[in-house]
């Protein structure tokens, strides 16, 4: 089947076209059918072609499609690279992104026809886009996927554009996406002049041969392209902006695409990174800071989007750090069990906000339990697995990054642990808030809260299942001597290499120490946040520290005092005086003298013979003159 791996973003790629070509022909049941059947197709191709890598002694392949680019000694194939690592990410990709486009087609009913499916033609150009990332066999391909998902997050965080808003907000995460990808755009040139190519296995195996200096250097470009995708400080603060979109958009960006992306190219880069030893240190610590940063906001915020979209900033902290210490194939682990868990706390965001009439602020929620039982208990598993709680999923991918951060250097763990029992915190502080203790609402709300319909119950419980059961893949050997089935799985991609890098160890007691400081802890912290918000959740204004995490330590106003302001002053500046007075002078003063000149010149045209000969005689002496000038 691995000859048939076009096929995976071939179809959403149909849908997008067919969707977007015939948008105002399609009934919206029709358009639903075209987005959703197309990822289900593209999901299938993916589980079939997963089955073949998963045999024993299977190599990676390429599979080169068309010459793309051919100039002078570069050549750069349009082709795709099938291993245990891509395959993976294809499942997440249409696995998790089929149920949450099944989702949209009822949450997104009130929208008209060509509207609805301009929306599913959007999300399928999401997923193909993400699709051509993960399956590119050289950073030319990952590049083009690359900034695909970043031009479908501006379309889709401002899918309704009429809201300026929410149209700044879809600005605010392209503008910044931008600053990023230049990072990797310079990183791409200097591989392509230096290597000679941009194919992965070629760079790999030509990169212990280049400089400490040169790697370095490439390394942290690309890191900061990531710092931009996978919104890491300083280029974060655009994620928890990007709620403005409707919340599948939410989901899809959150757990599928768009910000898996920085992750999946790193991981894909590893063997640069095992090179640049100063660049993993970075992207470990700059992980770490982000995970803490954002954790701390979140503890204060009222939006259950925000929430959610801060404690996203704060995982894939989680998931740098795992990539900064080695431990590739943890930080992939934890991406595939957030992808479970993540989607299914935005998808029960948005069955809650769908239930409550559109309201987002979990003050004027409460005792949503008895009226929305399926979404109760599919966000309450949804905590579980973020929280870190034993055995749900996150526990599992938090654990082995954790574990493998305290080998590398034993204040990580720390300090690891201490943004997990700040992820159990504000979770449950959600939790209780939304679903425990009193309603809060408005009498009219409580008489038309109802549960959500099945095609949005469904994916919930779906993803709740996998949230629940999905980190047992890779459950760590101390268990069982067959365990860890997904580490073994990406082995053959994050197998040493000549660097000798390998993910650090540490001894079984020791290891089973780790995990019962942070299983328990974080059972601790889940207990009190239920007792604590369930009795008496806040409701009124927070103060002192409190106001300061509820403002988000005022990073956006910092940015829009140093940055924002400023250019826009500069902007202002050269609008007013270098275009109007300089660019728009010399083009109208153009025009004037062209204008003075033809009135002075029509004064030739007198109608007198007499004048016209003398003016014939004049140019005679003149042609005379010249001539005898060119002959000198």
């Amino acid at each position: 089947m691995t000859k048939f791996v076009y096929l995976v973003p071939l179809f959403p790629l149909i849908g997008f076209l067919i969707n977007g070509l015939f948008r105002r022909w399609i009934s919206k049941p029709l358009s639903g059918v075209i987005g959703s059947g197309m990822i289900l197709a593209s999901f299938v191709v993916s589980l079939l072609i997963f089955f073949e890598v998963r045999e024993e002694h299977f190599q990676p392949v390429i599979v080169t499609l068309f010459e793309f680019i051919h100039a002078g000694k570069l050549s750069i194939p349009f082709s795709f690279l099938v291993d245990p690592l891509s395959v993976l990410f294809l499942l997440i990709i249409t696995g998790v992104g089929f149920l949450i486009h099944v989702y949209s087609t009822s949450y997104m009913h009130e929208e008209d026809a060509p509207a609805f499916s301009k929306y599913f033609c959007f999300l399928n150009l999401f997923v193909f886009s993400m699709l051509l990332l993960v399956l590119g066999s050289n950073y030319v391909i990952l590049f083009i996927g690359w900034e695909g998902v970043g031009l479908c997050s501006y379309l889709l965080i401002g899918y309704w554009f009429k809201n300026e808003e929410y149209s700044s907000a879809a600005k605010k995460a392209f503008v910044m996406n931008r600053i990023g990808d230049f990072g990797f755009l310079i990183a791409l040139f200097a591989m392509i002049n230096y290597f000679g190519t941009a194919s992965f296995d070629v760079i790999f195996q030509q990169a212990p041969k280049a400089t400490t200096g040169f790697i370095t250097m490439v390394t942290l470009l690309l890191f900061v392209g990531a710092t931009g995708k996978s919104a890491q400080i300083p280029l974060y603060t655009w994620l928890p902006d990007a709620m403005a979109g409707p919340t599948p958009v939410s989901a899809l960006i959150h757990a599928a695409t768009m910000v898996t992306a920085g992750i999946y190219m790193i991981a894909r880069s590893h063997v640069l990174y095992d090179l640049a030893p100063v660049t993993q240190t970075v992207v470990a610590i700059i992980g770490l800071a982000t995970a803490i940063l954002a954790a701390s906001i979140a503890i204060k915020q009222n939006d259950i989007k925000k929430v959610l979209a801060y404690s996203t900033v704060s995982q894939l902290g989680y998931m740098f750090l795992g990539l900064g210490v080695g431990a590739y194939d943890g930080a992939v682990f934890h991406v595939m069990t957030h992808a479970f868990f993540k989607a299914l706390l935005f998808l029960g965001a948005g069955s809650v906000i769908h239930a409550m009439g559109g309201e987002q602020d979990i003050r004027k929620m409460g005792a949503l339990k008895k009226f929305l039982p399926i979404t109760h208990i599919t966000f309450l598993l949804g905590c579980l697995a973020i929280a870190g709680v034993p055995p749900f999923s996150g526990f599992f991918s938090k654990d082995e990054i954790l574990t493998a951060a305290f080998a590398k250097n034993p204040v990580y763990y720390i300090i690891g642990v201490a943004g997990a029992m700040m992820t159990a915190f504000y979770m449950f502080r959600l939790y209780a808030t939304t679903f425990l203790g009193k309603f809060r609402g408005t009498a009219d709300q409580e008489h038309h809260i109802h549960e959500s319909p099945a095609a949005i119950t469904i994916p919930l419980i779906l993803l709740a299942i996998l949230a629940t059961i999905g980190g047992f893949v890779g459950i760590p050997e101390i268990f069982a001597t067959n365990a860890r089935l997904l580490g073994r799985f990406l082995q053959p991609v994050f197998q040493s290499n000549e660097t000798g890098n390998t993910e650090p160890q540490i001894e079984v007691g020791l290891e089973w120490m780790l995990m019962g400081v942070s299983a328990g802890l974080a059972i601790i912290t889940v207990i009190f946040a239920w007792l604590r918000f369930s009795r008496k959740p806040e409701l009124g204004e927070p103060t002192g520290f409190g106001k300061l995490l509820y403002n988000k330590w005022y990073v956006d106003e910092f940015y829009d005092a140093v940055l924002v302001r400023p250019l826009n002053a500069f902007a202002d500046f050269l609008n007013k005086v270098i275009e109007k007075n300089v660019i728009d002078g010399m083009v109208n003063g153009a025009g004037r003298l062209v204008q003075y000149g033809s009135r002075q010149l029509r004064y030739l045209q007198s109608g007198q013979v007499g004048g016209y000969v003398l003016l014939m005689v004049i140019s005679v002496v003149l042609l005379f003159i010249v001539q005898l000038f060119l002959r000198k």
